[in-house]
């Protein structure tokens, strides 16, 4: 982002006699992190409050400030930037009675979750994934009995929709564990050090909480291969960051990082290696897709009408995921049953099924030939 103020008028500033707005009374300000890359991975924490006030007032005394102007410390670090928040009054200078208020580096790119209501009931097949799972729910239960042995790194790979989060939540369920879920591109912050600033901030959070699970989808964008450094240049930065608390020099007692990812020949293999067990999610069978046409079609506002095969539906559903014959096709059967306002009948799975982009590999039969 391109700095509106490079806070140099000082000598600029002219306000009438008497102008109450000659001085800024409060200046609240926000660390925005390094101008250039490759400087520091980490940001530097404010002093004590009255240390930095002190500071600041001594640095930039004179200097005209405006709300999202850019205030660079030019002494201590090398071109360090806080942004202004707020101004009291607006457009004013900075004085030797200004008071100066720091914001906190904010989390507000997840939300814990204490209690969610998915368990492992509503996964419909992946039993392997739910035996190896059993495992970390013992963890978590009783991290103390596992001593140096935890499994504290786990991934999850396989196809978009196929229950990964699901999955998750289950297991946080089953071991009555608070679930900390971020998606990887939130953690991708605006400035330089934003992203391994985050990644550090969440595992400190995580300790507050533990035992917890910490759940990061999407994986993949910001554990990318560093031979895609042209693409992505920050990627050094928070892969060296994610190293550091995987690795577990600090140790991370009660806390189980589920990564998850659909494209895992593209993780970073330095990454990879840190995780003591990989969990493959496949595409439900044609048995699976048939529970879970069931299960779902029994929840419907809606009757089923007699003529709705269920057999043959998951007949054609080849390649689905659970998400998609959830969220292509039996809702939108269902809407089109709303619609109608009727039951919901083969012809709408027909019309829903006509609509997605997914193709059968099976040879049509019966109704749909």
């Amino acid at each position: 982002m391109r700095a509106k103020q490079r806070v140099n008028n000082k000598k600029t500033a002219k306000y009438p006699s008497g102008s109450k707005n000659a001085g800024a009374k409060t200046v609240t300000v926000k660390p925005a992190g390094y101008p250039l890359k490759g400087m520091f991975h980490e940001y530097p924490e404010p002093s004590e409050l009255d240390v930095f006030e002190f500071y600041a007032r001594e640095q930039w005394n004179g200097f005209i400030v405006r709300k999202g102007d850019f205030l660079f410390d030019r002494r201590m670090f090398p071109d360090f930037a806080f942004k202004v928040i707020d101004v009291d009054p607006e457009n004013s200078e900075v004085g030797k009675n200004t008071k100066f208020i720091v914001e906190d580096y904010e989390m507000d790119f997840f939300v814990p979750e204490i209690k969610n209501q998915v368990t492992f009931k509503n996964i419909i097949g992946q039993e392997k994934a739910k035996q190896k799972c059993k495992l970390i729910e013992s963890y978590l239960k009783n991290p103390d009995k596992f001593g140096t042995w935890m499994p504290r790194n786990i991934l999850f790979h396989g196809p978009p929709g196929t229950g990964k989060t699901m999955m998750a939540k289950a297991l946080a369920t089953a071991s009555d564990v608070p679930f900390l879920p971020v998606r990887a591109t939130k953690l991708i912050g605006e400035y330089v050090g934003d992203g391994s600033r985050q990644i550090h901030q969440l595992y400190e959070k995580a300790e507050e909480m533990a035992p917890c699970i910490i759940f990061i989808d999407e994986f993949d964008a910001i554990a990318l291969n560093r031979g895609y450094q042209e693409i992505r240049g920050d990627v050094s930065e928070i892969v060296n960051a994610l190293l550091t608390e995987m690795d577990g020099i600090d140790e991370h007692d009660g806390i189980c990082t589920i990564a998850a990812t659909n494209m895992r020949h593209t993780l970073d293999s330095a990454i990879r290696s840190r995780f003591e067990e990989e969990i493959e999610f496949s595409l439900p069978n044609i048995e699976e897709r048939r529970e879970i046409l069931t299960f779902y079609t029994g929840t419907f506002p809606r009757k089923l009408a007699k003529d709705v095969d269920l057999e043959a539906i998951s007949k054609l559903t080849h390649g689905y995921s659970g998400r998609d014959l959830v969220e292509k096709l039996l809702k939108n059967a269902l809407h089109k049953a709303i619609l109608a306002g009727g039951k919901v009948k083969m012809l709408h799975f027909e019309a829903a099924l006509s609509e997605s982009a997914h193709k059968s590999t099976e040879p049509p039969i019966g109704m749909f030939a």
